[in-house]
């Protein structure tokens, strides 16, 4: 397992590399994983490059995040984020300065702040989103439809592998809800 795998593989939790199947095969499909995993950020920087927002990729994420989860104190942030509530709050702060998010007291807890997007964050959000779908929508659109419906199953699976704990065995999705498993989620 080259450096890169190993790092990867530590940053998404996994206590053993995979078993499964011959080591080159392994490689491989990961290999092809990673490409495909920059090219989504390579599009997701582009969409946010052409609808003019000067927002990072990791702030595009808390805001789709936020947007996703409906009002959030920042505890609960942070964990969907997977950051410590310090880091959070620091984005917080700056997509606040930029009128993309905003606190407010709870009602039912005066004590805690409630975090929600803006209507310009909000927006902002659907825009990017919905241009990365079409960007994503016409790529797939040239592939052969053979190998989208490959494509779709090997997807669906990898999400369910990582959604699943790292001992247990994942089968193919199948059955009701399956379909559901890519479309769950924050969408970024």
């Amino acid at each position: 397992m080259t450096r890169e795998q190993t790092a990867a593989g530590s940053r998404a939790g996994d206590a053993a590399a995979p078993t499964d199947g011959p080591p080159d095969e392994i490689a491989e499909v990961t290999a092809a994983v990673m490409a495909a995993a920059r090219l989504l950020v390579g599009l997701s920087a582009r969409a946010l490059a052409e609808v003019g927002s000067a927002l990072t990729l990791p702030q595009l994420r808390t805001l789709v995040v936020l947007d996703s989860s409906g009002p959030v104190k920042l505890a609960a942030l942070a964990a969907l984020l997977d950051v410590n509530a310090s880091t959070a709050m620091r984005m917080v702060d700056r997509l606040e300065a930029g009128g993309l998010v905003n606190r407010k007291v709870n009602p039912d807890n005066r004590r805690e702040v409630v975090l929600r997007t803006t209507g310009e964050g909000a927006g902002l959000v659907g825009t990017v989103l919905e241009h990365r779908h079409r960007k994503v929508s016409a790529l797939v659109g040239r592939l052969p439809v053979d190998v989208r419906s490959g494509l779709v199953r090997g997807l669906r699976a990898l999400t369910l592998a990582a959604e699943s704990p790292a001992d247990s065995p994942v089968g193919r999705p199948e059955g009701p809800g399956a379909r559901d498993v890519l479309t769950s989620g924050t969408g970024f």
